[in-house]
């Protein structure tokens, strides 16, 4: 039945222009990035790993999250427009099924991103003049930053279930980067769930910033973990809405 529902979620979003958003936006980050580094060329001497610095000091911190929060927004809108909500509620579907086939979608939408991003940094180096391809180690940060954003992931998921404002749940990723951005700098970010994608990416950074893998993803698991089982009752215990 799962599969179903995810079948059911992607006809939802099958009209929607999200494709269009999550093309354009990331160039913001990935100009700003290139723009960075070739005005520091002075600083900036490791060539492809400077340039992961500046492409993933703006992506990271003040890009992802909110991508990631505006997908979550946007299929939870459905629910929450009209008598949506009622109807789901009186579906013969289990709300684990509901939550996961929507939290699904959305990981598949985070690793897509990142995906679109790696193709972006690549043009970005070959545009400012890098020689050769970038070390496979920073195609790793970026995969495992996909990993840490899977706690951002189930916790904008359910921001986005609670909130009923499409824009309300963006906001509070924005603040939620800052948030990690001075949680990691400050040794803090295996307790913060928005720092676990930036230490995963090596956000602004050539030292890798997680010294455990194993730390990481016992604090990634725990969160999504905690994140997903507050949907999934949340969603158990409400009943339909009055108009």
């Amino acid at each position: 039945m799962l599969w179903s529902c995810v079948k059911t979620e992607q006809k939802k979003l099958r009209h929607s222009q999200l494709w269009l958003a999550f093309l354009v936006i990331p160039l913001l980050p990935a100009f700003m990035g290139a723009a960075n580094y070739v005005n520091n060329l002075e600083l900036l001497k490791s060539e492809w790993y400077s340039l992961w610095t500046q492409h993933s000091l703006f992506y990271a911190n003040f890009f992802y999250a909110p991508l990631i929060a505006l997908y979550c927004s946007y299929i939870w809108r459905v629910e929450h427009l009209n008598y949506n909500w009622n109807q789901l509620m009186t579906m013969p579907v289990p709300p684990a099924e509901i939550f996961l086939s929507k939290l699904l979608l959305a990981v598949r939408c985070t690793v897509a991103l990142q995906l679109w991003m790696w193709v972006l940094f690549l043009i970005a180096g070959k545009t400012v003049g890098l020689p050769g391809l970038p070390d496979p180690q920073i195609l790793l940060w970026l995969l495992r930053g996909s990993l840490g954003a899977l706690a951002v992931t189930a916790l904008q998921l359910a921001l986005s279930m609670v909130i009923r404002s499409f824009a309300v749940p963006i906001a509070l990723a924005l603040l939620g980067s800052v948030a990690g951005l001075l949680a990691s700098n400050g040794g803090f970010g295996l307790y913060w769930p928005y720092s676990l994608m930036l230490m995963g990416m090596n956000a602004n950074k050539t030292d890798d910033m997680v010294s455990s893998f194993l730390g990481f993803g016992i604090s990634t698991l725990v969160f999504t973990a905690a994140f997903t089982c507050f949907g999934i009752l949340w969603l158990k215990r409400r009943d339909i809405r009055a108009a």
